[in-house]
């Protein structure tokens, strides 16, 4: 090991210790190394943003990005809500499953996990706490292992960024995500009717009969997204990338022409909000290619490869022990660190046992999902304890249990890859 990656491995932690924003910390690492290795930064950087803006998925994130956002600031979690009270409110834990049922709607519109947490998740822990039986741990718990449908449903951000990393299709990726998603939506339910039975959790308060019509209606207007962006896909009207486009640009109709809730100023406010978001997100991308140049240049992956198939694991034996190692990471680690990081070291190995990229993709992005919501350094808890004021000790006492049954489901999709591969070869991909 040289001393330039030592030095980058010193920064990292450093940057992780003193909770420095992860983006901040991989990039000064990613420049420490470049400049200890006497490497030319101005042009490496100029290099690497050259490659990236020449890849066409990156053009989805920042709309996809600005799509969530007009949704948040339209209400249309709130009408959504109710929707969702009207078919689940009647089982006990009621606003439990009515916050999973909201989240499985409006993953199919965010397509990440912070995006899902401040809008529908902040809407779900008001009416949980408003009720005053969920406590604001529990709540923000429930709220936390919901909005992970977010990046696992299409139209997905970690997702795009995986089809970005790996060079697997976009299009086949958002299919293998949609039953992975139903399936801990599921879990999530029975763990929440079990906390129902144990804590004598009531039922959510029935939906007067005159407003169910009412409510029915508001929400069936933003559920034509999904099937406008799915459908448009899948027929090959638009692409996947193009889809980013349509969903920003159908939210802001809905906001400004169907519900009359935008106005300039909120729509400015929304558009300064999504491009901090994007800048975010690119720096983000851009930092995990400094240091992926710095992980080759150094031979970390062709000797992590070497060192795999050395051991002569079989495809089902490397997938346990990379998502092991995954769930380990993650509880010191962010989801977007590993999936930056750690990703592009293992594909050779992944390519070279056969195993499918995009059952990997999947498998990978719900373990580092999960990683963002494991104490202590889950980066939902860390969104919703500063939206919420709930301290992180009470929030860290409820969320294990929401850990348990995803993980659960991950080890079950490494296990059987054909329920991640069935709609994906169904409609054609191989």
């Amino acid at each position: 090991m040289s001393t330039s990656l030592i030095v980058l491995c010193v920064a990292f932690v450093a940057g992780a210790l003193l909770r420095l924003p992860v983006v901040l910390t991989m990039f000064g690492s990613g420049i420490v190394y470049l400049w200890t290795s006497h490497q030319d930064v101005g042009l490496l950087v100029d290099q690497t943003l050259n490659n990236m803006m020449g890849m066409n998925a990156m053009l989805a994130v920042p709309m996809f990005i600005l799509a969530a956002n007009v949704m948040n600031a339209a209400t249309i979690s709130e009408r959504l809500w109710s929707a969702a009270n009207l078919v689940v409110g009647r089982l006990r834990g009621g606003h439990g499953h009515v916050t999973v049922l909201m989240n499985v709607a409006m993953s199919s519109m965010t397509g990440s996990a912070v995006s899902e947490a401040s809008g529908p998740g902040m809407v779900a822990i008001s009416m949980m706490r408003r009720q005053g039986h969920y406590p604001g741990g529990l709540a923000v718990a429930v709220a936390s292992g919901a909005s992970l449908l977010g990046p696992i449903m299409p139209p997905s951000i970690p997702l795009v960024l995986y089809a970005v990393i790996s060079g697997a299709s976009v299009g086949a990726l958002f299919l293998a995500g949609i039953v992975p998603a139903f399936l801990m939506a599921l879990s999530l339910s029975i763990l929440i009717s079990i906390i129902a039975h144990r804590r004598n959790l009531p039922r959510a308060g029935e939906v007067a009969r005159g407003d169910r019509l009412r409510v029915i209606a508001g929400a069936l207007v933003p559920l034509t997204l999904p099937v406008v962006l799915l459908g448009g896909i899948w027929s090959g009207i638009f692409t996947p990338t193009e889809a980013a486009s349509v969903a920003a640009l159908w939210a802001m109709l809905l906001g400004i022409v169907v519900y009359r809730n935008l106005n300039p100023r909120s729509l400015l406010a929304v558009f300064l909000e999504s491009s901090r978001q994007s800048a975010v997100v690119m720096m983000l991308i851009i930092s995990s290619f400094i240091i992926n140049y710095a992980i080759t240049n150094e031979g970390l992956a062709s000797n992590m490869a070497a060192w795999i198939t050395a051991m002569e694991l079989t495809p089902l034996q490397f997938m346990l022990l990379v998502n092991v190692l995954f769930l380990i990471l993650g509880t010191v680690l962010d989801g977007a660190v590993m999936l930056m990081v750690f990703v592009p070291v293992l594909l050779p190995s992944v390519h070279a046992l056969g195993i499918d990229p995009v059952h990997f993709g999947v498998v990978a992005i719900i373990n580092f999902m999960i990683a963002v919501i494991t104490p202590p350094y889950g980066l939902i808890l860390f969104v919703l304890s500063t939206l919420t004021k709930v301290p992180m000790r009470e929030i860290n006492r409820e969320i294990w249990m929401f850990c348990v049954p995803l993980t659960v489901v991950m080890f079950i999709l490494v296990l059987f890859p054909q329920i991640v591969l069935f709609l994906p070869h169904l409609f054609g991909f191989q």
